[in-house]
């Protein structure tokens, strides 16, 4: 017997006698050969074992899937693969299929899941509080608002202390900017290219991310600055990044000096001097960007750049839907990384581990300011039902140890991860930090242009073949985007880097041909 046929028998027998395979599901057996067949015998890591067992799928079909969101639902096409996934079930860093196959989840929702799906702390909190209220307003008073609200000032240094409760992580910048330009008495508010700080009327001026513009008339008042990049920037070297990983690029500094750094403040300057009025409101800035591919900036870079924004009377606002709770390791909040303390805090997506929530932090001083400035009433912010899961959330990831493991884990993915930069030249940059990683795919690494997008598709498509979810980002679509849940094993990072190598090469099969 060849070592290929070895292979498949073996990989054959896991998928068919896996506990978290439903034993009654011959479509599973078919999805399975199809996928061995166009991937090819060698090319199907092990998955790890798993003791969850998903309920039989009992609803809608597939294709009636298909025609309903034709004639129903919004036209703009989000869906992931050629075939949309159709998902049935979720339970830790896993997701089911309707035909029962089991995925690992490495984008967790657009770095939303934190904990795990349907994690049983946080599924007890919320069918608790479903039994006894779902819903008052902020015009009554109910105990898991406050206990929530306690637990997550507690988190926050001084004097960021008052928060505002919010439903998404586009009302929570909404918001922030409201508070900046009600204290500044400014319009002008700055944010990088590349960045993305929401979709409303409003945030789509913060947010610079070619796809997500606009023609007709919104955010007024933005203006947009470089982004200091320091892989596809016009400056960058071997020391910028505060990340076990850095770029291929070298440079002269010292590890404690970074000349890239300084060249970006000059542009920041720049549009200070050049692009807003003498005094402006505020300078939002995600700590690590995330739609933009996980675009890490040189370090120290932050901290100048709020001193020279409150030098005109700005405000400095964190963004910290993607980076907060823990998902960096090395801190709870991606702004502590940067040895910086903003004005504002947003926060969005693993506050809720998927339920809709969000929340704005901010000084009494700031708050008090909006205050003056306009009624704010948001109906569903700061519900029953979310603050309960909120505060199943904070307890998870202190209970469970989950920012450690962010740290410990993720410290480990990147430095396999950086192990196939150094194979493969497509890969032309691995960079994050803790469970945010990007992966930036290139023609070559001399060039560093962007792979072209039929090829980043395809390698994603094989690595969804083999039971791997990652997402994707970057101005052209170039980097994927590793954000599992905070979680996640260093057996499923093997797994992970093993599918994606495959991947890798198959790619590298196809170029040949």
């Amino acid at each position: 017997m060849t070592p290929a046929w070895r292979h498949l028998l073996r990989a054959l027998h896991q998928q068919t006698s896996s506990p978290r395979t439903p034993k009654m599901c011959p479509s599973l057996s078919r999805a399975f050969w199809t996928s061995v067949t166009k991937l090819g015998l060698h090319t199907k890591p092990r998955m790890p074992p798993c003791d969850f067992t998903p309920e039989k799928y009992q609803s809608l079909t597939y294709e009636r899937v298909l025609e309903i969101h034709k004639q129903h639902l919004s036209p703009i096409l989000t869906a992931y693969f050629p075939k949309p996934l159709l998902l049935h079930q979720g339970h830790k860093e896993w997701l089911f299929d309707y035909e029962g196959n089991r995925y690992l989840d490495f984008f967790s929702g657009i770095v939303t899941v934190s904990v795990g799906h349907c994690h049983p702390k946080v599924n007890a909190a919320a069918q608790k509080q479903l039994g006894r209220l779902w819903h008052t307003s902020t015009l009554f008073f109910h105990p898991p608002i406050h206990e929530f609200a306690e637990k997550l000032s507690a988190l926050l240094p001084e004097p960021l202390k008052v928060i505002f409760l919010v439903n998404s992580g586009s009302e929570a910048n909404d918001l922030a900017m409201l508070m900046a330009r009600a204290h500044s008495k400014s319009t002008d508010i700055i944010s990088f290219r590349g960045g993305y700080h929401g979709g409303s009327s409003s945030t789509l001026g913060l947010t610079n991310v070619g796809p997500f513009k606009t023609e007709l008339s919104s955010g007024l008042g933005c203006q947009s600055t470089m982004c200091p990049d320091v892989f596809r920037g016009p400056w960058g070297g071997s020391h910028c990044r505060d990340s076990p990983v850095q770029t291929i690029r070298k440079c002269s500094c010292a590890p404690d000096c970074c000349q890239a750094k300084d060249q970006y403040i000059e542009q920041f300057k720049d549009t200070l001097n050049s692009s807003v009025a003498k005094s402006i409101a505020g300078f939002f800035a995600e700590p690590i960007q995330g739609v933009n591919g996980v675009v890490q900036y040189p370090k120290g870079f932050l901290k100048e750049a709020f001193e020279l924004v409150r030098e005109r009377g700005g405000l400095c606002i964190a963004d910290e839907v993607q980076t907060g709770f823990g998902r960096l390791g090395s801190h709870f909040w991606g702004f502590q990384t940067h040895g910086i303390l903003p004005d504002i805090v947003t926060m969005a997506k693993g506050i809720g581990n998927g339920f809709p929530m969000a929340a704005v932090v901010t000084t009494p001083e700031i708050a008090n300011s909006l205050a003056k400035s306009v009624l704010h009433f948001n109906t569903f912010g700061g519900n029953p039902m979310a603050c309960a899961i909120g505060s199943a959330v904070l307890e998870v990831i202190k209970e469970e140890n989950l920012q450690e493991n962010s740290q410990e884990v993720g410290t480990y993915m990147l430095q396999k991860f950086a192990e196939l930069r150094d194979e493969f030249e497509i890969v032309g940059d691995v960079r994050g930090k803790g469970l945010m990683i990007g992966i930036e795919m290139v023609k070559d690494k001399m060039s560093r242009q962007p792979l072209p997008q039929e090829e980043v598709n395809e390698i994603h498509d094989d690595c969804k073949r083999m039971g791997l979810l990652i997402g994707k980002g970057g101005i052209f679509a170039q980097t994927f985007r590793i954000a599992p849940s905070m979680c996640i094993t260093k057996p499923d990072v093997k797994f992970a880097v093993e599918v994606f190598r495959s991947a890798l090469i198959r790619h590298r099969d196809r170029r040949a041909k």
